[in-house]
């Protein structure tokens, strides 16, 4: 069936031609040596959990990793997984994580669950704001530098070499949390968006004036189609569109994105001896929801490991694989049978399978500004 061919066969198939591609050859395949990726939940490898000291039940990491120990607010594997792959990188080492002995020679994640490009508040769920991530590796620069400065070479294999901090590819995604935020305070959107990217222009700014040279910018997804957003803003159905997606949220992220996207063109334009790219994961994970069926999924927003049964199987009052009591009955928010059919993991993350597809599709290159194709122009990190 073309249904099963598209998602247990083509996927994987172009994630291991470009991963194949990049690895073959000449040693011109990589013109990069590290990769440092800011963000939230969606690209957090660890940083969180290690951050505030405690951990995720299953069935979180069952699907790839067999153990929620990750990190990762995923049945599995995350886009950013799924890049290093493809490049022929190992999994990003969360910054926080000082447990068993990680390297860092081929880059650093500080992507924490929950973060902000807008400082963190006494409310907010993680401290650790697109700021205070900032902070994070200009601290891990100078001790990268200071430490490799000694000549230990035990030391030296875990760290990054000099030119990693010049040469090396900054990922980043974030926003979306603060999105949310505007939304739960009633923040109106033109006044909450263009402080967001003031606050994200700054840091970039400060990147850039400290030796970065390589800038990978996602733009945000469809908030409309999480589960949990549905819930707490969609009773009335007059609010949702023919997929069951919040309007109104998915036109905050349009906005978003529309001047995220702006700012991007205005760095392309402004440091003329960088390169910055600014991805469309909007578009790739709205065609993931509407068009789910061909593309070998079962439910776009129904969660695979929640409480409470369709249409949603999410209940704010419980979480993923926790067990409370609930109108005085004992309740346990489940996994279910099998990931793979859905997009949607907890409410508010993707599956393994749906990260995957998304992956699939920013390797193209059509999803890309300027675009890159496997055939000719090709990101700074994909060059071969």
């Amino acid at each position: 069936m073309a249904i099963s061919f598209t998602k247990f066969f083509a996927i994987p198939l172009m994630l291991t031609m470009c991963s194949t591609i990049f690895r073959s050859g000449s040693s011109s395949v990589f013109h990069y040596p590290a990769v440092f990726n800011f963000g939230d939940s969606n690209s957090d490898t660890g940083d969180l959990l290690a951050g505030k000291g405690f951990s995720l039940p299953l069935p979180y990491g069952e699907t790839y990793f067999q153990s929620p120990s990750s990190g990762r607010f995923c049945n599995g594997r995350l886009i950013i997984d799924f890049l290093m792959e493809a490049m022929g990188k190992p999994h990003l080492r969360a910054y926080l994580e000082s447990v068993g002995r990680p390297s860092f020679r081929k880059g650093c994640n500080y992507a924490a669950g929950g973060s902000t490009v807008l400082p963190a508040t006494a409310a907010s769920v993680s401290p650790f704001a697109f700021g205070v991530q900032l902070n994070q590796f200009l601290h891990f620069k100078d001790r990268v530098l200071l430490l490799r400065a000694k000549g230990n070479k035990k030391v030296n294999k875990l760290l990054p070499v000099e030119k990693s901090f010049k040469k090396g590819v900054y990922m980043f995604d974030i926003g979306q949390n603060d999105l949310t935020a505007a939304f739960y305070s009633k923040t109106p959107l033109d006044q909450a968006i263009p402080t967001i990217l003031t606050e994200f222009q700054t840091g970039l700014q400060r990147l850039y004036e400290n030796g970065a040279r390589h800038f990978w910018i996602h733009n945000t997804g469809p908030l409309g189609c999480l589960a949990q957003n549905i819930a707490t803003f969609g009773s009335d159905p007059s609010k949702l569109d023919e997929f069951g997606c919040l309007i109104s949220h998915n036109q905050a992220a349009n906005l978003f994105n529309s001047q995220l996207h702006a700012l991007c063109k205005t760095l392309q334009s402004q440091y003329v001896d960088a390169t910055v790219t600014y991805v469309d994961i909007y578009a790739i994970k709205f065609n993931l929801v509407a068009n789910y069926s061909q593309l070998g999924f079962e439910q776009p927003i129904m969660t695979c490991c929640g409480y409470g049964g369709p249409p949603l199987n999410y209940d704010n009052r419980i979480s993923c694989g926790l067990t409370k009591t609930l109108d005085g009955k004992v309740v346990t928010a489940k996994g279910c049978n099998d990931s793979s059919k859905y997009v949607n993991w907890d409410g508010t993350h993707y599956t393994e399978a749906a990260n995957e597809y998304v992956s699939s599709q920013i390797l193209t290159g059509k999803y890309s500004d300027p675009p890159f194709s496997l055939d000719h122009k090709r990101p700074f990190f994909l060059k071969f």
